[in-house]
């Protein structure tokens, strides 16, 4: 049987940024680690349990009318185990905070800052994720 599902899930996440240098090593920082592609104009890291693609970009590269520092108008969530440690972590290293921690129902707990690039990042304790995980995990 085919796959029905538009979205299946996460793969690549770029965001457009004024100061491409400085946003690599703010990233380089909170990952721990350095991208593991880094050409001019574009790095991308591999992050999490899935080994996600995060990718920036110069915004000198972006569409018209793209100028990197301003908030994203979408939000990709991250799962973490600890909600409050990780809003710590990132507001300590510059982010701003934009949306605070918010319980969205048993097992969902969601909050964002906006890094010092403009790029909005979402944090979520997901009971689903570790569902997930765990599922894939007993295989």
């Amino acid at each position: 049987m085919a796959n029905t599902q538009t979205l299946r899930g996460f793969t690549t996440m770029t965001s457009f940024v004024a100061d491409h240098k400085g946003a690599i090593e703010w990233y380089t920082a909170l990952f721990g680690m350095p991208p593991y592609f880094n050409k001019p104009g574009y790095a991308e890291f591999r992050v999490g349990d899935y080994q996600h693609e995060f990718g920036l970009i110069d915004a000198q590269y972006g569409p018209p009318g793209i100028t990197g520092g301003t908030p994203a108008a979408s939000t990709l969530y991250w799962h973490v185990d600890d909600i409050d440690a990780a809003l710590e972590k990132l507001l300590a290293m510059g982010a701003t905070a934009w949306e605070p921690v918010t319980k969205r129902g048993e097992g969902f707990i969601t909050a964002s800052v906006i890094c010092p690039y403009g790029i909005v990042i979402g944090l979520m304790y997901n009971q689903h994720y570790l569902s997930v995980l765990d599922a894939i995990k007993q295989q």
